[in-house]
């Protein structure tokens, strides 16, 4: 479906330039201004025309925010858009006053006003930021920017490299689609794009060195799109999964799987690649793998590579209390092909009417997806949460995908460990902000509720989020 110049036919080499907006620094404390406002950018290259995006200070991706542990960030947001917008944190430990949801943790930016937020940084790692106000639309405009916060003692690496992994479908006059929210995308696998860009940008080829090494922090920002990266002829280990650190390993089968809103962090040493070039490919859709960049060697920085092994410190995360945990059920339903209709099927093959009847009364609502067989079509208007926990409680949430497509489900303001996949306990420890569910899946996951306020917890397939997937845990 995609190659690596895009349907348009055109290639682009990785841009090396990236705009860091001025710092201002004062007590430990480092400020940033965003403007998000219409913009240009030139996406695919080739002699094709420029794209109108949504950007923030003009570029897209966004500039990476970077940061130290223990820092304070100031970020002031100017809307320069024509429609209200907010700024989420993803995946940060914010006060709940900071994290970006309209009508639930903030009235939302309205156009030509500023907002400004600021938190403490808890933790370090790769987190992003973007919108959560008709994040659909804005999302996939351009609006998204990668966020660094930096150990204190940063492991040693030749380069420290962010890639931003997105997608956009575009006409052939590289303009952005505008049929947002279309039926066909919500109600099945979201938003997949037909260009697929690597900081902004379609790249030909990546110039590395022999025997660098190089730590790479992957971000997925597309609306609907799965990546699988696989390092043809390398061999990465992975260091840290949505910004906190795991024990290294390689990655299962060779890939590294990021579903919307996650983020890995992979230590790549480039020993000798025959020929002098690796395909970084993308198989995740079988029937559309295509090479997403071409490493290609030029010169050496070292006679050998590098043999120290690269553990991060861990994050200082809160102590979970299982054994007085508790515990609540989230299942996720809706979709074509839900597959609780097709197991109701009558002995004859045919539905049941009534049941039929209420799935398209649902779904010609535009409630396409449901969370414990509600369909939440907006947030902070009256809606009861899916249940309340109080301060320093440990919760396990019992997730269970009973759809036909995959669901990358996100949590607001907390950081959740890896219990259970499939009734198994993973090999390692894990704390992510998203466990991806494929279709069928079962996973447990365990947090502790700390700050006080409603949090979001939906699916980041954004065209998911808006039909229904999502909904509210209140902890105070």
């Amino acid at each position: 479906m995609i190659s690596r110049r895009s349907f348009l036919g055109a290639a682009a080499m990785l841009a090396g330039a990236t705009f860091l907006p001025a710092i201002a620094r004062a007590r430990s404390i480092k400020t940033y201004r965003l403007d998000a406002a219409p913009a240009r950018a030139n996406l695919v290259g080739g002699g094709q025309p420029e794209t109108e995006v949504w950007a923030y200070n003009g570029t897209v991706p966004g500039p990476a925010l970077r940061f130290r542990r223990g820092e304070r960030a100031r970020i002031e947001v100017r809307n320069a858009l024509a429609q209200e917008t907010t700024v989420h944190w993803h995946g940060l430990r914010v006060p709940n006053a900071m994290d970006g949801v309209p009508h639930v943790t903030q009235p939302p930016i309205a156009p030509g006003s500023t907002f400004v937020y600021e938190f403490d940084l808890l933790d370090a790692g790769t987190f992003w930021y973007h919108p959560h106000a008709m994040s659909v639309e804005q999302i996939e405009r351009g609006l998204a920017g990668a966020f660094v916060v930096e150990e204190e003692n940063p492991p040693a690496v030749d380069r420290d490299l962010l890639w931003v992994l997105d997608d956009w479908r575009l006409a052939r006059d590289a303009q952005i689609s505008g049929d947002f929210v279309n039926f066909m995308d919500a109600s099945h696998a979201g938003r997949i794009g037909n260009t697929v860009t690597l900081n902004g940008r379609i790249p030909e080829a990546f110039a590395v060195k022999a025997n660098e090494r190089l730590r790479l922090r992957l971000v997925n920002v597309a609306n609907a799109r799965l990546f699988a990266l696989k390092f043809r002829g390398l061999a990465p280990s992975v260091i840290a999964l949505d910004g906190h650190p795991v024990e290294p390993h390689a990655p299962d089968r060779g890939r590294v799987v990021l579903g919307p809103g996650m983020r890995a962090d992979v230590i790549l040493d480039v020993s000798e690649i025959a020929g002098g070039r690796a395909p970084v490919v993308d198989s995740y859709y079988a029937q559309r793998t295509y090479t997403l960049v071409d490493l290609v060697v030029e010169g050496s920085v070292r006679p050998a590579p590098l043999k120290e092994r690269i553990r991060l410190s861990d994050n200082p995360l809160p102590t979970l209390d299982l054994k007085n945990a508790v515990r609540h059920a989230i299942e996720f339903g809706g979709g074509m092909m839900d597959p609780k209709l097709m197991r109701a099927r009558r002995p004859d093959g045919g539905m049941d009417p009534e049941a039929m009847r209420a799935v398209r009364e649902r779904m010609a609502a535009g409630r396409i997806w449901t969370v414990n067989g509600r369909a939440i079509m907006v947030l902070g208007h009256g809606h009861e949460p899916l249940f309340a926990l109080r301060p320093g409680q440990t919760c396990i949430l019992d997730l269970a995908n009973e759809t036909a497509w995959a669901h990358p489900i996100h949590l607001h303001g907390m950081v959740f460990r890896a219990l259970e996949r499939q009734g198994r306990a993973p090999t390692r420890i894990e704390w992510r902000d998203t466990e991806l569910l494929h279709p069928g899946e079962r996973a447990s996951i365990a947090f502790v509720a700390a700050e006080p306020g409603d949090w979001m917890l939906h699916c980041h397939v954004l065209e998911h989020q808006e039909t229904g997937m999502m909904g509210i845990i209140r902890v105070g």
